[in-house]
């Protein structure tokens, strides 16, 4: 079998290491073409060490390191012996690499939600227009992906669960004195800190929302979001016939994201959970309590307006996270920051992807601008 040709974007994040713990469960499968990261320039050596990729970006200076030449992030997930682009990063930034790929007509897999909150109409004509493909990596939209593959007719309703983040069961009132340490504490998953944080206020499932509007096509209208606080049911989809599929497995993004790696085949993996119904026991269902979430509805009624709100969204709650987790703002605080900066902008509807990059820019700054003098919590 063929290796086939991969580049990792975010590779020293969260969603980046469980790529490469795939890769590596699976010798001789994959080629590493380019890693792109941040300012973990140990873990990044590390990364190029073991997997000798021709090519690397980041933010440290490390041209050269076994081999490997620094180009721009861009220029890596373009290069025509590239076969498959993994978006593992968080944020806005990366919109840049991820358009790239895209307009080469690359295999994308998707984790970053930003990307396509921020420009998902955009993005989804100009895949089509190059011939790209996108795969979700995000847990929920790879479960939605999982359920209608092979369907013949379109899906009635797709059911997204969320986990209820760090407070669930708590009232919005008694979070106003939560430290960024108790929010970090997700009851199922383990993430980076800025989905994490996202999860307890519930932006994240909005995110989700709009991410499957655009992925797969379907009117907000026909997707609903119930509280699963086990974490084992990833995403429903109801048919026509009222039938209901739903993919089930343990909470680790390692299941996802082989998924993709190798679709349309799936591989034995030792290194993964396994799925056990008895020692599972009860999975539960409860409706969404969406007062104990005001992030929920404020993103999602600024997403339906189109043009680049949804834009502004992405940046201004990018900044508000940072700014509560560097203790200027009450986690209570993160829903007005963000309406506060949507208040203040300037929509255009009829948008470019570089309109929105811009203005989820203006957002992230604005949102710091605002709140530079925070005191601390």
């Amino acid at each position: 079998m063929d290796r086939k040709r991969i580049v990792i974007l975010g590779s020293t994040g969260s969603v980046g290491r469980q790529t490469l713990d795939v890769v590596r469960a699976f010798p001789g499968a994959f080629e590493v073409v380019g890693l792109c990261a941040g300012n973990n320039l140990d873990l990044l050596k590390r990364q190029v060490d073991e997997f000798r990729p021709r090519y690397i970006n980041s933010a440290a200076e490390l041209n050269g390191h076994n081999g490997a030449q620094k180009l721009a992030a861009e220029e890596i997930a373009s290069l025509p012996e590239v076969e498959m682009v993994v978006c593992a990063t968080v944020g806005c930034a990366g919109m840049g690499p991820v358009l790239a790929a895209i307009d080469a007509g690359k295999t994308l897999a998707l984790a970053n939600k930003e990307v396509i909150v921020m420009a998902g109409e955009v993005l989804m004509r100009r895949a089509k227009d190059s011939g790209a493909t996108l795969l979700p990596v995000d847990s929920e939209p790879s479960a939605l992906w999982q359920c209608i593959e092979g369907e013949q007719t379109p899906p009635a309703k797709f059911i997204i669960t969320a986990s209820g983040g760090a407070f669930r069961g708590r009232t919005w009132e008694s979070l106003h004195n939560v430290t960024p340490e108790e929010a970090l504490k997700h009851p199922t998953w383990t993430m980076g800190a800025k989905i994490t944080i996202d999860s307890a206020t519930l932006m994240n499932k909005a995110f989700e929302v709009i991410e499957t509007r655009w992925l797969f096509d379907i009117p907000y209208e026909q997707i609903d979001v119930v509280i699963h606080r086990q974490s084992i049911i990833h995403s429903m989809v109801e048919f026509a016939d009222g039938s209901v599929k739903a993919q089930l497995g343990p909470p680790d993004m390692r299941h996802p994201i082989q998924y993709a790696l190798f679709y349309p085949e799936r591989q034995q993996n030792a290194d993964l959970p396994k799925f056990d119904p008895v020692k599972t026991g009860s999975l539960t269902f409860e409706s969404m309590d969406t007062s104990l979430y005001p992030c929920f509805d404020l993103a999602l009624n600024y997403a339906k307006r189109g043009g680049t709100w949804p834009a502004a969204l992405a940046g201004a709650d990018e900044a508000a996270v940072s700014l509560f987790l560097d203790g200027r703002i009450r986690f209570t605080d993160i829903p007005e920051v963000v309406a506060s900066t949507l208040a203040a902008h300037t929509p255009i509807m009829e948008h470019s992807v570089e309109d929105a990059i811009q203005a989820a820019a203006w957002a992230t700054e604005r949102t710091y601008a605002s709140h530079s003098a925070g005191a601390p919590i």
